[in-house]
């Protein structure tokens, strides 16, 4: 299974959270909502999430094995950094 599409939303500066991301598997299927937020050790991504009960947070897909995860977060990170470029680039 191939990353065919990565698509970045830039939030606002303020906060923890940086942007929104998209990926699509194959050019077949997508999965929206993946967030990137700046945490106290760097950037990490959180897989899309819904609110169960009392606060507690329940990821809605994410990746099954570590080698999976690397993958995605890696080519998220890729695409993130090259938007910085572009908007550079655009200034």
């Amino acid at each position: 299974m191939n990353i065919t599409d990565v698509r970045i939303r830039k939030v606002q500066d303020e906060g923890k959270m940086k942007a929104v991301v998209s990926i699509t598997f194959d050019d077949e299927f997508v999965v929206h909502d993946i967030k990137i937020i700046e945490g106290q050790n760097g950037l990490f991504i959180a897989m899309p999430s819904r609110k169960m009960g009392e606060g507690d947070f329940r990821d809605i897909a994410h990746p099954l094995n570590s080698e999976t995860r690397n993958r995605i977060k890696d080519t998220i990170f890729e695409a993130y950094e090259k938007s910085f470029e572009e908007a550079s680039v655009e200034e």
